[in-house]
């Protein structure tokens, strides 16, 4: 396996959140969270059985009822901002009018990148003429969207924990002037997006792997132990939390809630798709998405690890453990499911979803039945690069049985941008699909690899990589 894939998300973070033991049905887990008051109510998951929603003999091939079958998309639209994690509270943002030549117009480093226990994985978010990024240490920095220029630079990593090896990722949110931050090196912040000034920091218990979501004065994340975490977006003050189901391994990579109104959708380690009362934390309804299989060991890991999507009444989710499925926002009620293994975010748009399995197959399938338009293998035609020969005498250092094994690469999910999906991934390569027949029509080197989904703003996009580069593409 190579070192930049391993950095970069197929890594299995195996965390110890508590004696949970490695159970198919974990117990419900009651945390205390340090910053609440004594007449603070806590909200606690309720225990409840894992059940398979997916036949096993299933399989991802397109369906003859929808061969040459047309479907819509929404119409092309140019947007000012991105200041959430998804574009959007709901988590997704359209079909968006930027970059249609694809060419990259400038490239900016902004730190520290993926090394050791160090990582790259907030998402940018973009507004007011800015790009903001944080690196692999927890340094933030807003950059003009139009020369990559920096504005201003903070590193907002706590000084008494200089060696805190759970202290990687976490992301970023915009909201009403404010730039939002959270941290695996157990931060949560709120910073002035025109100068970076603090405006107060927050400690948590536990890390925070994934970026914030922001709505209605409210911040939400999901920290490493599986609890929803809220706070003030005023003061930082904690506000409710809700405890999921505990669990003994999870991906490297970490979600962000969606929201919808006055409810917000969330995805843990546990492979549960929790909906919560945005107001009170109040638990409307529960899913889990697992499924076990007999051929693969990993399966046990279900972790929804892509944020969950909410669109036109439906919330779309997929877990490692081999569940996509569509959920009925107000009832909770499984709507379709496929047997996907993923760690990336569902894309719904118009009348058809697609999302980007583990092993590089891209989907498209119909948002109303889950059955399938076309499936396109993003690694199709890869070839692994051929072992150095930088050994003794150079001779090759590689070992003959493992080199029969060809390690391809990840793929972030897509966006839809001028009526194509762009994906980025641990190549190095963008690519750009036509959206209604998933045939490439282009591939841009990037130069370095990539697993973040890249974000649109104005006429540009923008891509940030492993090595802690933006770069913008119009």
């Amino acid at each position: 396996m190579t070192p930049s894939r391993t950095r970069l998300l197929a890594v299995l973070l195996i965390a110890a959140l508590g004696a949970s033991g490695c159970s198919t049905v974990g117990s419900t887990v009651s945390r205390l969270n340090p910053f609440k008051g004594k007449d603070a109510a806590q909200e606690t998951a309720t225990e409840g059985e894992r059940i398979s929603i997916v036949a096993a003999d299933q399989k991802l091939e397109p369906a003859e009822a929808l061969k040459g079958v047309d479907f819509a998309l929404p119409a092309v639209e140019a947007v000012k901002d991105w200041p959430l994690p998804g574009g959007s509270a709901e988590q997704t943002m359209g079909n968006l009018a930027a970059a249609p030549n694809l060419e990259i117009a400038w490239r900016r480093g902004f730190g520290k990148g993926s090394k050791g226990g160090q990582q790259v994985m907030a998402p940018p978010v973009a507004a007011g003429g800015k790009v903001f990024v944080m690196d692999g240490v927890a340094e933030v920095s807003a950059h003009d969207a139009r020369s990559g220029a920096v504005v201003w630079r903070i590193n907002m990593r706590p000084t008494d924990n200089r060696r805190d090896r759970e202290g990687f990722g976490g992301g970023l949110a915009y909201a009403d002037g404010k730039l939002y931050m959270t941290s695996g090196f157990r931060l949560v912040a709120q910073l002035d997006a025109n100068t970076g000034r603090v405006g107060w920091r927050t400690r948590t218990e536990t890390p925070i792997h994934g970026a914030p979501t922001v709505v209605g004065g409210r911040v939400m994340a999901v920290a490493l132990d599986n609890t929803l975490l809220t706070f003030d977006a005023a003061t930082g003050a904690a506000g409710w939390t809700y405890q999921g189901l505990s669990e003994s391994a999870r991906i490297l990579k970490a979600s962000s809630p969606a929201v919808s109104g006055d409810t917000v959708v969330a995805g843990f380690g546990s492979g549960e798709l929790v909906a919560l009362r945005t107001s009170n934390g109040n638990d409307l309804w529960n899913q889990a998405l697992s499924r076990a299989s007999r051929t693969s060991a990993l399966s046990e890991i279900r972790d929804i690890a892509g944020r969950p999507v909410i669109y036109q009444g439906d919330v779309f989710a997929v877990s490692h453990s081999g569940v996509f499925a569509a959920t009925d926002l107000r009832t909770g009620a499984a709507r379709w499911s496929l047997p996907v293994v993923g760690i990336t975010a569902p894309l719904p748009e118009g009348d058809v979803v697609y999302v980007v399995a583990k092993d590089g197959t891209l989907i498209c399938a119909s948002r109303e039945s889950g059955q399938i338009y076309w499936v396109h293998d993003l690694n199709a035609g890869y070839v692994a690069a051929k072992p150095k020969k930088n050994g003794l005498f150079g001779m090759s250092l590689s070992v003959p049985f493992m080199d029969k094994k060809v390690v391809k690469p990840l793929w972030s999910s897509p966006i839809l941008v001028n009526s194509r999906l762009i994906v980025v991934g641990s190549g190095g390569q963008l690519q750009a699909l036509n959206a209604k027949t998933g045939a490439v029509e282009r591939r841009v080197e990037l130069g370095a690899p990539a697993l973040i989904t890249p974000i649109a703003a104005g006429d540009m996009l923008y891509v940030v990589t492993d090595d802690a580069q933006l770069i913008a593409l119009r």
